[in-house]
């Protein structure tokens, strides 16, 4: 059996390890446009950063050591330009030589990964304007910064990479503007979640411009959509990728609904003996079972490992994604998995959401604060989603939350996790718990939560309401909401006989847990209709 890869980095690469360990008889041929190979894509903007001291620490692997440890041909600066799925060939051409050459295979994996998006902005095409994608972009970016020295930098876009680029150019003592098209940054977080990585960001000297898009470059500056412009010394765009899936249209391989190549669970095409892996390729997703696009160097190196297993005759299939993501940005990391609550709502779900406001651990043992915002579905009680912002311990609470969506828990099976304990690393009610308790209590106990806007829409309403600030005195001099009466929690059994149990009551606290405690008392002494403010204070103040 003849097996030609096209790609070899992630996906193309671990399809070809793979298949080698089901078949040891197996001809294996990668072809390779680029010259580096099976690179760490994810560690490029720690190398622009001087993080990683050298390039062979992205760069490991190169063709020898395929051959050698896996007896895989690997050809770089070969451009598969053309598949014959007829008579089963490819053409080739040598980038070096200009030759064409033709090759045959028995099974054919396309892994020809993604491109970088460039906006349609005038003068984009200059020296000193950069994409992130691959080596040869990482390496004319260090050497620009190394050879013209900028002070400043634009980057558009407010994603993953932007953001590991923004914070690594920073503490080069590059001064860095981003600039973001849509009204928050972070597009794949809920606007009320994005609110704190911007805030992060120009607390740690980023200037942060929403809402407008660039129009032009010129040699020294970025003009914007709103009529400003940025004076700066080089650009980054950050817009997003786009599948490679042109030999593949043009091969006439279906393309899915997201324009990338659309396979079945073992990485088929609709052609027999022809599979597709990697960034290339369209995913599904785990929660509503539909298409999705959402590259990322571990779903390539999944679904390369799956495809060189089908065309082998093994029996692995892709289960689909959450879109988990992790990013970290001055010392925030940033997670998120699973349905955004806008994606809920666009999708018909009956939604609940939560904000948990919890130290990782416990304070005396340095824990630092973590918000988590939980989507369910009210209906059933499934866990949809979670979004989280911290300093510590974000990644182990995500993993957990993969874990429990995956496995379609619902809200009130968190509490009963048998999680690690011990101060070192977990409160005793880790926030994952908490998180399914004020999830379970909302929707199946009577316990309502109210948001920042849906607060503010009834204050503006003119309804009759009792707004209850269960902090302590000193904390509500501090600020309070508008409208809100100071109750203390301890004063308020005192207190409630003067209230009228038929008017809607909000309490609040800080976070939300005194809030909680105040809400019980109310529900108990028989108010009808009591809403806690989801994430208290804290998260009301960052609407």
């Amino acid at each position: 059996m003849r097996l030609v890869i096209i790609g070899a980095v992630a996906a193309g690469t671990s399809a070809a390890a793979k298949a080698r360990r089901n078949d040891e008889d197996a001809q294996i041929v990668i072809y390779e446009k680029d010259s580096f190979i099976s690179y760490s894509g994810c560690g490029m903007p720690y190398y622009i950063g001087g993080e990683v001291d050298s390039v062979d620490e992205l760069t490991p692997r190169d063709p020898k050591f395929f051959k050698d440890k896996y007896n895989v041909d690997i050809f770089t600066l070969h451009e598969v330009i053309s598949i014959d799925t007829e008579n089963k060939t490819i053409e080739i051409k040598n980038l070096t030589t200009g030759e064409l050459i033709t090759d045959t295979f028995d099974k054919l994996i396309i892994a020809t990964g993604a491109r970088a998006v460039i906006p349609p902005i005038k003068g984009v095409d200059n020296e000193y304007t950069f994409t992130l994608r691959n080596i040869n972009d990482m390496n004319k970016i260090k050497a620009y910064i190394d050879v013209k020295d900028p002070k400043s930098a634009v980057i558009i876009g407010t994603g993953f990479i932007g953001l590991e680029v923004c914070e690594n150019l920073k503490g080069l003592g590059i001064e860095v503007t981003m600039i973001e098209r849509l009204p928050q940054v972070t597009p794949g977080l809920d606007s009320d979640m994005a609110v704190y990585v911007k805030d992060h960001l120009e607390k740690n000297g980023i200037t942060v411009l929403t809402g407008t898009s660039a129009i032009e470059i010129n040699s020294n500056s970025v003009v914007l959509s709103d009529g400003n412009s940025i004076n700066t010394d080089m650009v980054i765009i950050s817009t997003g990728v786009r599948p490679n899936a042109e030999l593949a249209i043009q091969a006439g391989i279906e393309i899915g609904v997201s324009g990338a190549i659309k396979v079945d669970e073992r990485m088929g095409t609709n052609i027999e003996d022809i599979y597709a892996c990697g960034d290339c390729a369209e995913q599904y997703h785990v929660i509503t079972g539909k298409p999705v696009y959402r590259p990322l160097g571990s779903t390539a190196n999944k679904t390369g490992r799956i495809a060189g297993d089908s065309v082998t005759g093994g029996r692995l299939s892709f289960r689909g994604v959450l879109g988990t993501g992790i990013f970290q940005v001055f010392g925030m990391a940033v997670a998120q998995t699973g349905l955004s609550e806008r994606e809920a709502l666009e999708l018909g779900y009956n939604v609940q959401v939560c904000h948990n406001i919890k130290p990782n651990k416990p304070e005396y043992m340095g824990g630092r604060e973590m918000i988590i915002k939980g989507i369910a579905d009210k209906d059933t009680g499934r866990l949809l989603g979670v979004q989280i912002v911290g300093a510590e311990g974000v990644d182990k609470r995500i993993d957990v939350f993969v874990t429990a969506i995956t496995y379609k828990a619902l809200v009130d099976d968190l509490f009963h996790l048998d999680l690690a304990y011990a101060p070192p690393f977990s409160t005793t009610k880790d926030p994952v718990m908490y998180t399914g308790m004020i999830l379970d209590n909302a929707i199946n106990h009577g316990r309502p939560l109210i948001r920042a806007q849906e607060l503010d829409n009834l204050i503006e309403s003119g309804n009759n309401y009792v707004l209850i600030d269960a902090r302590a005195t000193n904390q509500y001099d501090k600020d309070h909401i508008q409208t809100a009466d100071n109750i203390p929690h301890a004063k308020l059994r005192e207190a409630v006989n003067e209230l009228d149990k038929d008017t809607i009551a909000i309490t609040y606290c800080n976070k939300g847990v005194t809030g909680n405690a105040a809400q019980n008392i109310l529900l108990n002494k028989g108010f009808k209709e009591v809403y806690n403010l989801s994430g208290g204070h804290k998260q009301y103040s960052k609407k």
